[in-house]
């Protein structure tokens, strides 16, 4: 083989190596645009976090906010829906396990370990049927309190929640969970 003809080789496999370099970065400065669309836009991380002022909500009533989408349940509870939610025997319940984002994973499902605050007063939950995403309705089904005050009731397939979120009867297999949740002064919640 030729001096010359060994120095065309090497020429050949550089023109090689440079045009499949050059394609593989013009392909990504291509690709890039399209893969980054796909992360989340700058009000939906703002949105990923929401401050409720609770300051308007009395004593065994609830409001229902908007967090990423899905509805949150925040209850005030009297102390009558505290003591019964308290009482309840944890063998009695079909979901042992808490739910609860704020504390460790496979906690037990007392209600201390459900409610937001040390008394119970305050219970922030998602609103979501745990079996096909229904949205339960407030202060109804079989453990509502005498005159139908908290637990809540998923119509569309029977699913009964007490008066601390956690499945009671039906086909729902886990309570209903709650989110990232926390005081930052005394009329005002945190969400995520």
């Amino acid at each position: 083989m030729s001096n010359a003809e060994h120095h065309e080789g090497t020429r050949r496999d550089f023109l090689y190596y440079a045009t499949a370099g050059a394609g593989a970065v013009a392909t990504g400065a291509a690709v890039w645009p399209l893969v980054n669309q796909m992360n989340p836009s700058a009000d939906v991380l703002a949105l990923s976090s929401i401050r409720v002022d609770v300051s308007g909500v009395s004593e065994g009533s609830q409001i229902t906010v908007k967090w990423l989408g899905k509805p949150v349940f925040i209850r005030r509870r009297t102390e009558t829906e505290v003591e019964d939610a308290r009482s309840v025997d944890l063998s009695d319940l079909p979901d042992p396990i808490a739910r609860n984002a704020n504390i460790e994973d496979g906690a037990d499902a007392t209600d201390e370990n459900r409610a937001l605050d040390e008394t119970g007063e305050w219970l922030v939950q998602m609103g979501v049927c745990t079996h096909l995403g229904c949205v339960p309705l407030g202060n109804a089904g079989d453990y509502a309190l005498d005159g139908g005050v908290g637990g809540w009731f998923c119509p569309c397939h029977g699913s009964h929640y007490d008066t601390s979120g956690r499945i009671r009867r039906g086909p729902a297999p886990e309570n209903l969970p709650v989110p990232p949740a926390e005081f930052v002064d005394e009329t005002t919640i945190l969400l995520g």
